[in-house]
């Protein structure tokens, strides 16, 4: 569609007075001091007006060990693919040799 008509720069300004950016408003934990979004559970340490709503430092830890078992995964697929370009490149020289 073609524009009709040209807009001003007031009218354009005018338009588009509503699309400023706002700083996000931030409350501090009682328990831990550190920012958080008001009316929702501080990402720090789990607390909610006083009240432990979630134990992060457990929350914390299972994800350290979930990390660490797909770090060994990843090691022992790695060592998995060397051996068999190992048994691989054994092979061809092998074959090149009995020809």
């Amino acid at each position: 569609m073609v524009i009709r008509m040209r807009h001003t720069r007031s009218h354009t300004g005018n338009r588009r007075s509503h699309h400023a950016l706002k700083a996000p408003t931030l409350s501090t934990c009682q328990n831990c001091e550190a920012k958080h979004r008001p009316h929702h559970m501080c990402l720090e340490c789990g607390h909610y007006k006083g009240k432990m709503i979630v134990d992060m430092a457990a929350k914390k830890k299972a994800r350290e060990a979930r990390m660490q078992a797909k770090r060994e995964a990843m090691q022992s697929i790695g060592e998995a693919q060397e051996q068999v370009a190992e048994e691989a490149a054994a092979e061809n020289k092998i074959e090149e040799e009995s020809k």
